[in-house]
C-alpha cells in the first residue's frame, strides 16, 4: 500500500497538534525547521523503495516499524519530529505521511501569513521574472506569496497558477480550447451571418 497523500479530518487533526507542539517551543522557525524536516522523510521515502515500504507496508507490525524508525532517523531529524512519527505509527497513521505533511504545509502557511503558490510555465522563469510575480501576487492576495515554479513541457506557453486548489490556468493551450469552443458554439452562426451580408451585397 503505497503512502497516501490525500488530505482530510484527521490529516489536519494530527498535522495540528504536531504544529501547536513545535511552534510553542520554538515559534516560527521551529515550525519551519518540523515542516521542512517532514518533508525530508517524505522525500527519502520516495528516493529509497526499502524505507517507504517500512512506511507503507501493512504486514510490518506497529514494534518492528518503531525499531526501524528509530534506526532510521536517530540524530537526523529533531527529538519532536522523530517522536511525532513514532505517534504516527503507535496510531497505525504513518501510511498517510504525504497527507500530514500537506495539512503541515498548509497549517505553517496560514499561520504564518504566507501562502505557497505553484508556477507552471513551459521554460523555466528567471529570477526577475519570479520576483516581479511574487511581488504582483503578494499585493493581489495581501500576503506574503512562497513561489514554487515548476515546468511542463507540454504547455505551448503562458502561464498556470495554483492557489492551493484552485487553479487559474492563462495558458495557451487553454486559451486555444476556449477559442475552439467559442467558435465552435458561435462561429457557425456568426459565418452564416457573414456570408448572408456578403450574398446580400
Amino acid at each position: 500500500m503505497p503512502i497516501s497523500h490525500s488530505t482530510n479530518s484527521l490529516t489536519e487533526v494530527y498535522a495540528q497538534s504536531f504544529f501547536e507542539t513545535v511552534f510553542a517551543k520554538g515559534g516560527a522557525a521551529s515550525a519551519e525547521s518540523a515542516l521542512d524536516e517532514m518533508r525530508g522523510v517524505l522525500q527519502l521515502a520516495g528516493e529509497l523503495p526499502q524505507f517507504g515500504e517500512v512506511l507503507s507496508n501493512p504486514g510490518i507490525s506497529a514494534a518492528q516499524r518503531a525499531g526501524l524508525l528509530e534506526k532510521a532517523l536517530h540524530g537526523r531529524v529533531s527529538d519532536d519530529t522523530r517522536k511525532f512519527l513514532q505517534v504516527l505509527n503507535q496510531k497505525d497513521r504513518i501510511s498517510a505521511l504525504g497527507g500530514v505533511v500537506a495539512s503541515l504545509d498548509k497549517i505553517v502557511q496560514e499561520r504564518l501569513g504566507r501562502v505557497e503558490v505553484a508556477v507552471h510555465t513551459a521554460q523555466a522563469m528567471g529570477s526577475g521574472e519570479l520576483e516581479g510575480l511574487r511581488q504582483r501576487l503578494g499585493s493581489a492576495l495581501g500576503r506574503d506569496v512562497v513561489l514554487s515554479p515548476k515546468v511542463e513541457p507540454s504547455m505551448i506557453g503562458g502561464i498556470k497558477l495554483r492557489i492551493g486548489d484552485q487553479l487559474i490556468d492563462g495558458s495557451f493551450a487553454t486559451q486555444l480550447r476556449r477559442m475552439k469552443d467559442k467558435l465552435g458554439n458561435e462561429g457557425g452562426a456568426n459565418l452564416r451571418g457573414k456570408m448572408g451580408t456578403i450574398l446580400e451585397n
